[in-house]
């Protein structure tokens, strides 16, 4: 068979039937327009949008669009050229770097052009075929991938339950054991806020084992920073335990609402991170304009805890009003927020659930089914952000409170709505990875 043929027939997992059942460009690849923020424009209708990871508020902040501007005007996209390690370092990627580190409460820090690409170099870089991986089952998709490199380098690896610390101290036995036969060492992995439950890493937890079993640990805290602990630094913070995460990651594309991501930890390790990660090595530096736009969204944070104190607000707002009006909202402790609502008549139902909040109501957010929920399952996935308003919120409850009766009814079983196929609906990361 010809290469090419084979994809032609066969789109994968989740676009398979995207184009003939509609869902390109609905379901799958919408086009959200207008400025950045709660209201935008979806077809023609105006959405008020829970599908941005735009936590702060700050993709529109006036500051931020100021010095975004006035960076690009002084310095264009291009410069520096080159790769870090050879022509594209410059004073102010190291300032940022040092800034970052502080920040977080580590020595060093290194900046990565982006965040998925850059922390699957990472644990490629860190560990070799002796070494031993224990993570969580529920890692994001990017992890997932950096340990399939160690895979690829013959590394053994061993998945633990979902924040169950006695599921952990088993793997970590069972790592002890092969690390000593190859003559490795063990690396833990986990994240800070995972993205889909919104539940928070048992950070504290596991920096607690070390007093018994010998690792290091590395947290994805994409989510974490700049929405969690006092300071805003992030998950370890608010746990007391930062000093324990021995390489503390995150990206830009969430808090700074920017492109771009940093890793954190011990100035002798980022250094050898600065010289093994491949995906930097070989790669252009970021952009000055991103790094000085990076700084001053840093400023903010730091600045103006305003931001994530109304933040706050609203995630307690929404949560609590779901609580209230009887939703299943899991086990969150974070800004996402995860509808959880039981449903007979599958994907189709599910679909036509989605087409109603967005035709008739005018409320944007993901669609999640099975097999990343239940089946049984239909989770709409939200994220309220520091721009939004409790007038947004007040309104989004009474939306979700008539679906929700209309879904008990079986209203949309009974719609006539074009049927799209559950792969065109959002996939997490986990399942795709898996």
């Amino acid at each position: 068979m010809d290469l090419f043929e084979k994809l032609r027939t066969n789109l994968g997992p989740i676009g398979s039937s995207s184009k003939e059942l509609s869902g390109h460009h609905y379901f799958a690849f919408p086009k959200l327009e207008g400025e950045l923020g709660p209201h935008m424009m979806f077809r023609g209708k105006r959405m008020l949008n829970w599908s941005l990871n735009n936590y702060l508020g700050l993709a529109n902040h006036p500051e931020v669009r100021k010095a975004d501007a006035d960076a690009t005007a002084e310095w264009g996209l291009a410069y520096p050229m080159g790769a870090r390690m050879m022509s594209g370092n410059s004073d102010l990627h190291e300032e940022l770097e040092a800034r970052l580190a502080k920040f977080v409460g580590k020595e060093d820090a290194f900046l990565l052009n982006y965040g998925y690409q850059g922390v699957m170099s990472a644990i490629e870089a860190v560990v070799d075929h002796r070494d031993v991986i224990v993570y969580d089952a529920e890692c994001h998709a990017c992890l997932i991938d950096g340990i399939r490199l160690h895979k690829a380098k013959l590394g053994e690896y061993y998945k633990f339950n979902h924040n169950d610390m006695a599921s952990l101290e088993k793997n970590l036995q069972r790592a002890e054991k092969k690390a000593a036969e190859k003559g490795g060492s063990i690396l833990v992995i986990t994240e800070g806020v995972f993205g889909m439950s919104g539940k928070v890493g048992s950070l504290a937890e596991i920096v607690a084992l070390k007093e018994k079993y010998e690792f290091r640990l590395l947290v994805d805290d994409a989510h974490g920073f700049g929405t969690m602990g006092e300071t805003g630094a992030g998950v370890g913070e608010m746990q007391g335990c930062q000093e324990g995460i021995d390489l503390y990651f995150s990206t830009f594309a969430k808090s700074m609402a920017a492109i771009g991501a940093f890793i954190a930890g011990d100035h002798d390790i980022i250094m050898y991170l600065k010289y093994n990660m491949r995906s930097q090595t070989y790669a252009k530096a970021l952009p000055m304009p991103y790094v000085i736009g990076a700084m001053k969204r840093l400023d903010l944070i730091q600045q103006h805890p305003e931001l994530r104190a109304k933040l706050w607000e609203n995630v307690q707002a929404l949560q609590s009003g779901l609580r209230a009006r009887g939703f299943n909202i899991g086990d969150t402790t974070s800004p996402v927020t995860p509808v959880l609502l039981q449903s007979e008549g599958g994907v189709a139902e599910a679909t036509a659930l989605v087409r109603d909040l967005r035709e008739k109501h005018g409320v944007f957010c993901s669609i999640v089914v099975y097999p990343v929920v239940p089946k049984g399952v239909i989770m709409l996935r939200v994220i309220p952000t520091a721009a939004h308003s409790l007038e947004d919120v007040e309104y989004t409850l009474n939306v979700f409170s008539e679906v929700a009766e209309n879904l008990k009814n079986g209203l949309y079983r009974q719609l006539v709505a074009s049927p799209v196929a559950e792969e065109t609906v959002e996939v997490s990361a986990e399942s795709a990875a898996e």
